[in-house]
C-alpha cells in the first residue's frame, strides 16, 4: 500500500488482517523516505496461516519496508546487519554506480555479520521497482521490499488512490533443503504429472497423440513448468496468505494505481481482477502507452503499474502460479471486512512442440524494427542461426549441438532447433483462456528511445539446462566454473538475442541497464529491466552499454540463479576514463 493510501486507511485494517503474534514479523510495511535511511537486517518468525516459520526480515517486516523516495535527490541508505552471516541489498532496477549495485563477489564484497554498510547514490529516474537480498538464498525467506520514486515534474498518470502489491512464494522448508530436493529428484514438487487416467478421461486433448509420443521418447515431461509448486508454497500478497486477505481500500469511482511486483523466489505469477479490467500504464518502472486487458503474465522480478475503476463493490485479486498449482488472493473493497468470490484455480496447462522450440508455425513474422541488417551484422562469434531449416522430428537428436558454439554435455539436455520470436504469445497457459491477455508486443513506449543508432553486432546468449538432473547454466557453462564474462565497450549499440533452450520460461535480468524490447514499436520499443524468454522462443533485446563496470546478468528464478545461471557482463571504460 502506498503512503497516502496509508495515512489515510491505516486504522480502517480490519484487525484479521494484521499481524498481533507477539514476537512474529510484521506483515505489510511501513514506508521510510528522505535523503537517510535505515534498514536493519534480522532473523525473525514469521506467520502464516497460523504456523510459524523462520524469515529474514528488514526492519521486522514481510515485505520490507517501502522506501518512497523522489526523483533528482541523493539517498543513503544505512544497512546494519544483525545476521551471522554475510548479507547485501541489490536495489532492483535502479540505475546505481556498479560500486553500490550490492551483488557480492562482482561489485562490492558484501556486508558482514553485525556491521554496517552504506549505500549512497543519486535517484535519476522515476516509476516502480524493489529490493532484495543477493546473498545466497536469502530472498527465498523473506529479504525483499518495494521501492517506489515520484518523478520530478507532474506524474503523467492520473489517478487518486495507490496501492502496493507485492507477490511472494513462502515455504516452510529451508531453501537450501528445497535446492537439494530439487537436486535429488527431477520433479520432486510436481504433483500434476499426467497419468493414464487422464488419458482415459480425455483430459489435456490439446496435449496430441503425437506430442505425447514425442515427449515419451525425449523422457521429458509436459507438465514440467515450474520447479517449486504449491506442495511448498503459500503464496502471498504483501505477507499475507489467500485465508488472511490483504485488502485494499477504494472508494467507488476512484482510479486506483496498483503497483504490482513480483517478488517471489521460484514463481510466474498470472495476474487478473476478475470483472475489473486493468489498464497497464508501466512497466519495469518506465511509463508505456495505456493498454487495456483482462489479464497478464509477471515473471519474476518484472513490476507493472495499472489503473483500474472499480465500482461499489469487492473485486478479488488473483495471482495464480504460472502451474495453476496454487494462488495468491487479495481483495480490494470500497469497505472493510468485504470480499469477492474466488475463482477456481484453473485446468493445468502442459507444454508442446512449440515449447520444445520445435514449433513448424512460422505464420507468426519476427518482431522486428526493420533498422538490422542481419546479413551484415558481426555476431562476435560463429552464432547459430534463428531459424534453421525443417527438420524430421522422427529423426531428430535433441542433443546435437552442430548449430551451438558452446560446449554440450549432461549440464545440457536439449537444443531448441527452431526457436521462434514468442513476444507475440501471452504466455505458457494463457493462449485459449476467453479474455484479453497482454503480450510483450502490446507495449509501447511514452517516448521515443533516446539511442536511435543500428545496433552494430548481435550476441547470441542461449539460456540452457538439464531439466531432470536441476542443472542451469548460460551458453552451456556455470558461474562456479568461471566462465568468460560477456564483454562490451562503453557505449557500444549492440543487440542480444537470448535464445531459451529449455521448457521452462525465465526472467532475465540485466543489472545496472535497461534494454529495449524488439517487440516491432519501432522507436517505441519499451525498456525492461527483466525480460521473460519463453520456452522455445527467443527475444531480441537492443542495449546501449552505457555503465562501465562489472555487472551481474542471471535468470530471476532464484534457485536457477543458485545453480549457475548467471553471467558477468564487462563493460570497459574509454580511455582515459580508468578502472
Amino acid at each position: 500500500m502506498g503512503s497516502a493510501a496509508l495515512a489515510g486507511l491505516a486504522g480502517a485494517v480490519p484487525a484479521w488482517a494484521k499481524t498481533t503474534s507477539h514476537g512474529s514479523a510484521a506483515k505489510g510495511f511501513d514506508t521510510l523516505t528522505g535523503p537517510e535511511i535505515d534498514l536493519a537486517i534480522a532473523a525473525s518468525d514469521f506467520l502464516v496461516n497460523g504456523r510459524t516459520g523462520h524469515a529474514v526480515t528488514i526492519n521486522g517486516s514481510v515485505p520490507a519496508p517501502l522506501i518512497r523516495l523522489k526523483e533528482g535527490q541523493n539517498v543513503r541508505l544505512r544497512v546494519t546487519n544483525h545476521l551471522d552471516e554475510d548479507t547485501s541489498i541489490h536495489w532492483h532496477g535502479l540505475i546505481v554506480p556498479f560500486q553500490m549495485d550490492g551483488v557480492p563477489g562482482v561489485s562490492f564484497p558484501g556486508i558482514k555479520p553485525h556491521s554496517t554498510f552504506t549505500y549512497e547514490f543519486p535517484v535519476r529516474q522515476a516509476g516502480t521497482y524493489w529490493y532484495h537480498s543477493h546473498s545466497g538464498l536469502q530472498e527465498q525467506l523473506g529479504h525483499y521490499g518495494p521501492i517506489v520514486i515520484d518523478p520530478a515534474d507532474a506524474d503523467p498518470v492520473a489517478h487518486d488512490r495507490e496501492h502496493v502489491l507485492v507477490l511472494s512464494d513462502w515455504s516452510f522448508l529451508h531453501p537450501h533443503t528445497i535446492f537439494t530436493r530439487l537436486k535429488q529428484e527431477g520433479g520432486f514438487f510436481n504433483r500434476q504429472k499426467l497419468t493414464l487416467a487422464d488419458r482415459l478421461s480425455g483430459k489435456n486433448q490439446h496435449l496430441s497423440p503425437a506430442d505425447r509420443e514425442m515427449f515419451a521418447r525425449m523422457r521429458m515431461d509436459p507438465t514440467d513448468i515450474s520447479d517449486v509448486t504449491a506442495a511448498a508454497y503459500d503464496f502471498l500478497i504483501n505477507g499475507h496468505s489467500p485465508a488472511e486477505n490483504w485488502t485494499g481500500l477504494f472508494r467507488p469511482g476512484e482510479r486506483v494505481r496498483l503497483r504490482i511486483i513480483n517478488a517471489a523466489a521460484q514463481t510466474t505469477f498470472n495476474l487478473r481482477i476478475p470483472g475489473l479490467p486493468m489498464i497497464v500504464v508501466a512497466t519495469d518502472g518506465i511509463n508505456v502507452r495505456p493498454v487495456e486487458t483482462d489479464e497478464f503474465q509477471i515473471g519474476n522480478a518484472e513490476t507493472y503499474d495499472v489503473i483500474v475503476q472499480p465500482g461499489d463493490q469487492p473485486y478479488s485479486i488473483v495471482a495464480e502460479a504460472i502451474d495453476r498449482s496454487g494462488m495468491g488472493v487479495a481483495t480490494l473493497a470500497p469497505r472493510a471486512g468485504m470480499r469477492a468470490a474466488v475463482p477456481p484455480l484453473r485446468e493445468r496447462p502442459t507444454l508442446d512442440m512449440t515449447d520444445m522450440g520445435m514449433s513448424m508455425d512460422h505464420s507468426a513474422a519476427p518482431a522486428t524494427d526493420g533498422a538490422v541488417d542481419h546479413a551484415a551484422m558481426g555476431h562476435g562469434g560463429d552464432a547459430p542461426t534463428a531459424n534453421p531449416p525443417a527438420m524430421d522430428h522422427g529423426k531428430m537428436d535433441m542433443r546435437d549441438a552442430s548449430s551451438v558454439d558452446f560446449a554440450v554435455g549432461p549440464a545440457v539436455d536439449m537444443i531448441a532447433p527452431m526457436p521462434m520470436d514468442r513476444t507475440g504469445h501471452p504466455g505458457v497457459g494463457l493462449d485459449d483462456v476467453g479474455h484479453r491477455v497482454l503480450t510483450y508486443r502490446d507495449l509501447v513506449s511514452l517516448k521515443p528511445r533516446s539511442d536511435t543508432r543500428t545496433p552494430t553486432r548481435m550476441v547470441e546468449i542461449h539460456l540452457t539446462g538439464n531439466m531432470e538432473r536441476f542443472m542451469w547454466s548460460l551458453d552451456g557453462e556455470r558461474l562456479s566454473e568461471n566462465p568468460e564474462p560477456y564483454r562490451f565497450a562503453r557505449n557500444e549499440r549492440v543487440r542480444m538475442r537470448l535464445v531459451n533452450d529449455t521448457m521452462m520460461t525465465h526472467p532475465m535480468h540485466l543489472h545496472g541497464h535497461f534494454w529495449e524490447l524488439v517487440n516491432g514499436q519501432g522507436i517505441h520499443q519499451p525498456l525492461k529491466h527483466t525480460v521473460r524468454v519463453l520456452p522455445g522462443g527467443y527475444v531480441d533485446l537492443d542495449l546501449t552499454a552505457d555503465a562501465p563496470g562489472d555487472w551481474a546478468f542471471h535468470c530471476h528464478l532464484l534457485y536457477h540463479m543458485h545453480a549457475g545461471m548467471m553471467r558477468i557482463v564487462k563493460i570497459r571504460p574509454m580511455e582515459g576514463e580508468g578502472a
